[in-house]
């Protein structure tokens, strides 16, 4: 589920005054207690963070060089 800044606004703003009902993706939720608030907040974070990051390189090979030397005498 992705969520928007706007929802995240929303429940911040909700945790602010106390409120534990939310509109969320188009919803209206109603969180049982200030804690489940915080946890679906995070929930939110995460989320968003995850879908906000690059995607990883694809890993390549390791080459590993030596060198030598000769001083020609």
């Amino acid at each position: 589920m992705s969520f928007t800044p706007t929802d995240l606004q929303n429940i911040n703003a909700a945790i602010a005054t106390g409120e534990l009902s939310v509109e969320v993706n188009g919803r209206k939720v109603v969180y049982r207690n200030m804690d489940d608030l915080i946890k679906a907040r995070n929930l939110m974070q995460a989320d968003m963070a995850a879908s906000s990051a690059p995607a990883s390189l694809p890993r390549r090979g390791s080459f590993q060089v030596r060198f030598t030397t000769a001083r020609g005498d």
